[in-house]
């Protein structure tokens, strides 16, 4: 793993949000305005972004607002992105040897996952990270930014999932979704006073 630094003098102990978002920007403006907000907020309350470490697509954006309002940016990406995508200067940016240790260190320097609207990398990450939740590999919170409607399909079709019994209602009850950023945090804010509180645990399970 290789690190580059930018020093800086971080808050104490600040809240570390990992964000999952597209490479792309999208067809709707207000994709990339959210994600400017997204960073902007961040920085201005002292949070700490942990993203993918790309220049490109809402990634780019969301770590580009941030530092541009004095945050602190910790990207981290695989050798083979790296080597095919734009850098910025980061805070710190690491890189690693493929997807599989790019998400298991994403998910050890978080606190709490948002995902922003992406593709199936987006996917793929939103759904490890919630699913580890419930298998006790962490207790961090979980939440979408459902802007212009975008995960309201996958939604119905969790929804469907409980419907057929292959989803527990408390899992998907869990799930923070909102449209609102202020309303994201402060969602975040009291699963974490509340060490994570995971409503659901798997338990053993045995054929019977």
């Amino acid at each position: 793993m290789t690190t580059k630094t930018v020093p800086d003098s971080p808050p104490e102990n600040p809240l570390k949000i990992c964000v999952f978002c597209g490479s792309s920007l999208g067809n709707h403006p207000s994709y990339a305005e959210l994600a400017v907000k997204l960073g902007r907020t961040l920085a201005e309350r002292g949070m700490v972004l942990v993203y993918g470490g790309g220049n490109v697509g809402l990634m780019g954006t969301v770590a580009e607002a941030a530092m541009n309002s004095g945050g602190k940016v910790i990207g981290i990406i695989p050798q083979r992105l790296f080597d095919l995508v734009e850098q910025q200067e980061l805070t710190e940016l690491l890189i690693v040897k493929d997807m599989h240790e790019r998400k298991a260190l994403m998910q050890k320097k978080a606190d709490a996952f948002i995902s922003l609207p992406g593709g199936i990398g987006t996917m793929e990450e939103l759904f490890e990270v919630w699913s580890w939740r419930y298998i006790g590999y962490h207790q961090k919170p979980v939440a979408i930014l459902n802007i212009e409607h975008y995960y309201d399909r996958l939604l119905e079709m969790l929804r469907h999932m409980v419907g057929e019994g292959f989803l527990h209602r408390e899992i998907y009850d869990d799930l923070i979704v909102s449209d609102n950023i202020e309303a994201v945090l402060e969602a975040i804010h009291g699963k974490a006073r509340d060490s994570g509180a995971v409503p659901f645990l798997k338990k053993p399970e045995r054929r019977r």
